[in-house]
Formats: structure tokens, C-alpha cells, sequence
């Protein structure tokens, strides 16, 4: 059984939160070891932190991680680098309540697919555990998971993603996860930069397309139909 431990990050300083984080990890030690990598994301800012292991974080004990730790949104880049992820400040919580809201409101009349909100985590083909703001896969391929697979971070990459920029991301780091999506099955994807009131829009084999002070996003063709309002967004 593997022992457990617990780092008290007291990032207040730097993210707003004004609080410490409590994060708990499983420890090994062994002779030679190898860092698992923490990054710690808050609304203004990161912070990385290198922790100490035998080796790097397995599939099953980066699940075991997400459990303990089910306050906090947690992604795994393809490199194994994990990314910690406090809640989000309340009006960016509403805006990607709205996001998936009217993702849902689309999916539920159009009946092709499931929308997901931003608390659901898919491991890519490339390795990575990512959680898009919202996202979409179609039946069919939902369906071809397993009930076991279905109930972890689904081995599946959505047909359709959106992230929305908050106040601690880069547009260069969301640039890449985008370019990510893409390379690994996504057939359109969204960067919302709430900052600079633009839309990148990400197609395979496509140059970004890049729309200022929209006011309403398309989806068609890949989502016929879904139409998104951004008054509640911008």
C-alpha cells in the first residue's frame, strides 16, 4: 500500500486565495530518484513545485491523486507534468456555467452526442488527462467505451472543445493545449480570450481563424445548429 503525505501550499500571496492549499500525495522513495511536477495554477498566477518520487506518476495513482484531492481540477500534460487547479473565482464560474449550459441546451434538442462540463477529465491519445471548459463527443463514439472506461478519465479525445482564458492563463500555454486538442482528434475547438474579446477558432489542417467582439459563435458545420450568445461571456 502506498503512504501517503501532505504538502500545505500557502500561495495566497500570489493567487488571491488567501488561504493555503492542501494537497496530498503519494510518496515512494527508492535510490534513484525521479520529480513529479506540480504545477499550481490560481487566478493570477502559477507556481511550480517539484516533488520528490521513485518514479514518475502512473496512470493509477494519478487517478488515486484526482480522489483525494476532489476540490481542486487537475490535468496531466503528455510529459506527466501535473497541473493543479483551485476552483475558479465566481464570474468565471458563471461564464463557464453559461458555456456548458448552452453546449447542453444544444445537445439535448440536437441528440447526436453528450455535452461534458468543465469538472469532466479525458486521457488523450497522446497521454494527457485534460478538462476542457466544455466539450462534446458524439454518440457513437461515447459509445464505443467501456462502462469502466466510461467512469474514469475516458481514453477519448472530444469532437469539439472550449476554453475559456481566466486571469492566471497565458495565451501561449492555451495556444498549445488548443494546437494539443486539435493533433489528438478534436474536429473544432475554441479559445475564448475574455482579455482582448477574441475567438480563436481551431479546424485540422487549418490556420487559427481569429473573430473580434463577436457576438454570436458558430458551430456549424461540425455542430449544426449550435449557436453561441456571448453577451454572457464577454
Amino acid at each position: 500500500m502506498l503512504k501517503n503525505w501532505v504538502v500545505f501550499l500557502s500561495i495566497g500571496a500570489i493567487t488571491a486565495l488567501k488561504q493555503p492549499v492542501k494537497i496530498n500525495i503519494s510518496n515512494s522513495r527508492a535510490e534513484n530518484p525521479m520529480a513529479t511536477n506540480l504545477l499550481i495554477k490560481g487566478e493570477t498566477s502559477g507556481w511550480s513545485v517539484v516533488v520528490p518520487r521513485a518514479k514518475p506518476m502512473s496512470r493509477d495513482e494519478f487517478h488515486e491523486f484526482c480522489i483525494a484531492n476532489r476540490d481542486l481540477r487537475i490535468e496531466r500534460t503528455a510529459t506527466g507534468e501535473v497541473i493543479v487547479m483551485p476552483p475558479a473565482f465566481s464570474d468565471t464560474g458563471n461564464r463557464n456555467f453559461n458555456l456548458a449550459m448552452q453546449l447542453g441546451i444544444w445537445a439535448e434538442k440536437d441528440g447526436t452526442g453528450l455535452g461534458f462540463d468543465s469538472s469532466a477529465g479525458f486521457t488523450l491519445p497522446n497521454g494527457a488527462t485534460r478538462s476542457p471548459d466544455a466539450s462534446w463527443i458524439r454518440t457513437e463514439k461515447w459509445e464505443a467505451l467501456t462502462e469502466e472506461e466510461k467512469a474514469s478519465f475516458a481514453p477519448i479525445c472530444p469532437n469539439f472543445v472550449i476554453e475559456l482564458r481566466s486571469k492566471s492563463d497565458t495565451l501561449k500555454s492555451l495556444k498549445e493545449k488548443m494546437v494539443e486538442y486539435i493533433d489528438n482528434g478534436v474536429s473544432l475547438g475554441w479559445l475564448i480570450d475574455r482579455k482582448n474579446r477574441s475567438v480563436y477558432i481551431y479546424r485540422p489542417n487549418q490556420e487559427p481563424q481569429i473573430l473580434k467582439n463577436q457576438e454570436v459563435l458558430s458551430g456549424e458545420p461540425e455542430l449544426k445548429g449550435f449557436q453561441l450568445p456571448m453577451t454572457k461571456i464577454w
